[in-house]
């Protein structure tokens, strides 16, 4: 797991070793264990360095293979990388080193740009040749991240958004069309769009060529589908996910360091911890936080997450974090982010992970679930729903285009372009269902624009890399072709059925929980005077991005302004405007 830079030149001028190493120095967090930069006439590739897997010099990077003259940066983890390994050897390769970064390299020598059907894990890399021409790529569920910028002679790429804003000589125009996209969707930003118009990111399961003379072609290797398979019921249901997830569990202990388990108390992080102590993973540090609770709403679920540690026999560390605290720690926060991300999630993600750093630096989590299994409240309200694109749009949007409109300055409002796409992403559903197009949105778009770089950014702003066995493509494969009327009807009903082989009943079917932060949504005092300062402030102003009498309003009645899902409006632009001026945009 580490932080990756480069940039490629075709005009005749020689790459920037600077540049590459001021990316360097944006992505230090994602790797504090080494650093490396390795240039060629055209390319320069920078690398920094968690080692979690063949921890010696041997898998270091840059890497370049001495046989075949490439030069590899990798991150990610391949779980399965011993297997492609004795595959490639069967081939005639040697290796000389024990990780799997030198698997991803001769697996691109072997089988070139299908070698990415090869690997099973969760990655993002590139790889140069001695022709100049250079291969990217992402793993299936977007889970590695990976951005990129291109001008008529040069092309970056990196692992975060703002290390290629710290290269320099980037267009900083922000992209009306992200623009509502991040407004209506809580945030998200559907690849392969960013909010900075001249920043782009790799779609998940996506590879991209780039030619010696900077020509690119991008190819999609896999796609998520929903294919409700109803020849099964609900037990054999249960029994094919459990033994998916039960493997994937065991696949992510790989590792040559401990490996934690980031337990908030819910069905999804509690099934986790069991799995792993029924695979004889015992002693496992688990790790939970909470905030202070803000208009008698709860901000932690300890009361569950100690019950799971105690039972399980877990080294537990349960970080509690004040309202001061939470304050303080925002601007860090809003600055860790690869882009501006509303959920509450990102704040908790980014302190636990602080917590975490000082015990290991490999967790698994328990993220992807529900948008897999349907385990949302606007599931059940969409199980038996018609109506489609309209139903799925009342249900999950923020904010309809009228609203919209109204909230932003007329420059960035000339046309709907959200509502087409949804129209469009029904219409190329496979599955008839309003139920199973929504989930095949959430498990293709959602999950992969929000919650899945949420958790990864946001560790990895304190070097802890985190691992998701429910996004395993088997564990996907299976969720994608249960019927929805088995999972979503009582919220992820087969998930439920697994854990009562591993669970009391009673921790099984509780009410879900959340992940709150509660001074984010009733805002009010200290963070309120924090937002106003964002908002109100001479950047904000000049950017001109919302209506001065929307943010007013919202200053005014902060905690009256709700979206339909329960969010703020009112964190929602501060997150932006102060994610904008963090990094000077």
């Amino acid at each position: 797991m580490c932080g990756i830079a480069g940039e490629l030149r075709w005009d005749g001028s020689p790459p920037s070793r600077t540049s590459v190493a001021d990316m360097l120095v944006s992505l230090r967090a994602r790797g504090p264990d080494g650093e490396g930069l390795v240039s060629g006439e055209t390319w320069v590739f920078g690398h920094r360095r968690l080692a979690v897997i063949d921890p010696t010099e041997r898998s270091a990077q840059p890497m370049t293979d001495a046989m075949s003259g490439l030069t590899l940066v990798y991150n990610g983890a391949l779980y399965e990388y011993r297997a492609v390994r004795a595959q490639l050897e069967a081939l005639g390769y040697r290796f000389v080193s024990d990780g799997d970064t030198e698997v991803v390299l001769k697996a691109y020598h072997a089988w070139g740009t299908d070698c990415v059907r090869h690997l099973r894990g969760m990655f993002a890399f590139a790889i140069t040749d001695q022709a100049g021409r250079t291969f990217l790529a992402r793993d299936r569920m977007g889970i590695k991240p990976l951005y990129w910028s291109a001008t008529s002679g040069r092309f970056r790429f990196a692992s975060t958004l703002p290390a290629l804003l710290a290269a320099g000589d980037v267009d900083s125009t922000l992209d009306p069309v992200a623009l509502q996209q991040f407004c209506t969707l809580h945030g998200i930003v559907i690849a392969p769009r960013t909010i900075v118009a001249a920043i782009r990111k790799l779609p998940p399961a996506t590879w991209m060529l780039v030619e010696a003379d900077g020509t690119r072609k991008e190819e999609t290797y896999w796609q998520f589908e929903r294919a409700p398979d109803r020849t099964l019921g609900p037990r054999q249901w249960a029994l094919a996910l459990r033994d998916a997830l039960m493997a994937s569990v065991r696949r992510r202990r790989v590792a040559d360091t401990d490996v934690g388990v980031l337990l908030s108390g819910g069905l999804d992080s509690s099934l986790i911890t069991a799995m792993l102590h029924a695979d004889g993973a015992t002693a496992s540090k688990t790790f939970s936080v909470g905030f202070e609770s803000v208009r008698g709403e709860a901000g932690d679920e300890f009361a569950w997450s100690d019950v799971v540690a105690q039972r399980f026999g877990t080294e537990h560390t349960q970080l509690r974090v004040s309202q001061a605290e939470t304050l303080g720690a925002l601007p860090e926060a809003i600055a860790a982010m690869s882009e501006p991300m509303v959920s509450h999630d990102a704040v908790g993600f980014f302190l636990l992970g602080r917590a975490v750093r000082q015990h290991v630096k490999v967790v698994q989590s328990g993220q992807g679930a529900d948008e897999l299994l349907g385990g949302y409240h606007w599931h059940a309200r969409l199980l038996h729903a018609s109506g489609g694109a309209s139903a799925y749009a009342s249900a999950f949007f923020d904010r309809d285009y009228a609203a919209y409109q109204s909230m932003v300055e007329p420059a960035w409002s000339r046309r709907d372009t959200l509502r087409p796409w949804l129209d469009q992403q029904f219409a190329q559903c496979s599955a008839n269902t309003t139920i199973d197009a929504t989930l095949q949105i959430d498990g293709s778009v959602m999950l992969t624009g929000d919650p899945v770089p949420r958790l990864d950014t946001m560790m990895m702003a304190s070097g802890v890399e985190a691992r998701t066995p429910f996004l395993d493509e088997d564990v996907v494969a299976v969720a994608s072709r249960i019927p929805a009327e088995l999972s979503v009807s009582t919220g992820k009903a087969v998930l439920k059925a697994v854990a009562r082989e591993f669970l009391p009943q009673p921790w099984v079917d509780r009410p879900k929980g959340y992940f709150p932060v509660p001074a984010l949504r009733w805002i009010e005092g200290a963070f309120l005077e924090q937002m106003r300062g964002w908002l109100t402030s001479q950047r904000a102003r000049s950017r001109g991005l919302f209506r001065r009498t929307t943010v007013d309003g919202l200053l005014a009645a902060p905690s009256t302004t709700l979206t339909p899902l329960g969010g703020s409006t009112l964190w929602q632009l501060a997150v932006l405007e102060a994610w904008l001026q963090q990094n000077n945009l």
